[in-house]
């Protein structure tokens, strides 16, 4: 992938690479280390999209900001997502009955995170970073009051986040139908990325902003009328590991398919 022109150089500052190893992997690995003391491996397969896309946003948005380069927050990005796999599965997470959409939702996401983080290194400097946190962290503050508290934040919220468009995608490949539910997540996340990286080459010119506000309106729109499978809430995972306990038996989804009550998945 070419560089994008007049990229800043790679940040020195530690701060800011400890940022990423902490946003990218041991935030989100210590998320699927408390849920596997859970009963049964039931709720870290429900929630494990949101913990993965909030690892993926952290390490490619964070990294491409801190180093001024796409290609190095999508390469951190990727192997921040493979350990957090690994790890999952090292945990009992069942591998996904759908890998190749797992890894095409995983590589969009990646890209679309990246490309933003690459926008705020030309247009912030080494400062970008800092951008790059405050976004991770209000996206990540909001797919974890949705998984935590349903119903707290509105609908129309959620389909502006693109963690929440990548939570959507990851999790459809791990428990879902797919790819085909999703897509238009996956259109939402590629479409993104492409037009931030036409707003990071058209820098320092201000109207391309307008074209990317747009889309990104234009492709909330997109998922709002064709949103996918919802993502599971945290709440009836654990209820689900709470009930297999007492029956001595494996965790057992209580609804079956995408479109069943509370955002349940096939077993």
């Amino acid at each position: 992938m070419k560089p994008l022109p007049h990229e800043q150089p790679l940040s020195s500052s530690l701060a800011a690479w400890l940022t990423v190893a902490l946003a990218g992997a041991v935030a989100p690995a210590l998320a699927m280390l408390l849920l596997a003391d859970a009963p049964a491996p039931t709720p870290l397969a429900m929630v494990a999209g949101p913990i993965l896309a909030v690892g993926l946003m952290g390490a490619g948005m964070i990294a491409a900001a801190a180093a001024g380069r796409l290609w190095i927050g999508i390469g951190l990005a990727l192997v921040a997502g493979a350990g957090l796999i690994g790890l999952a599965r090292a945990l009992g997470m069942p591998p996904s009955p759908h890998p190749m959409s797992l890894a095409l939702a995983v590589i969009v996401a990646v890209f679309s995170f990246a490309a933003r983080g690459a926008l705020f290194a030309r247009s912030a400097a080494d400062k970008g970073w800092w951008i790059a946190v405050f976004v991770v962290g209000g996206e990540a503050a909001m797919l974890a009051t949705a998984l935590a508290m349903p119903g707290a934040l509105p609908k129309w919220l959620l389909v502006l986040l693109p963690a929440q468009w990548a939570s959507v995608a990851i999790q459809a490949a791990l428990t879902g139908s797919g790819t085909r539910v999703a897509a238009a997540t996956l259109i939402a996340l590629a479409g993104t990325g492409a037009v931030t990286l036409l707003v990071a080459r058209l820098w320092p010119r201000r109207w391309p902003y307008l074209l990317m506000f747009s889309a990104w309106l234009g492709l909330s729109a997109l998922v709002w009328h064709w949103p996918g499978p919802p993502v599971p809430r945290a709440d009836i995972a654990a209820g689900q590991a709470v009930t297999a306990t007492a029956d001595n038996g494996p965790a057992r989804p209580a609804c079956r398919g995408p479109s069943g009550s509370a955002g349940c998945w096939p077993g």
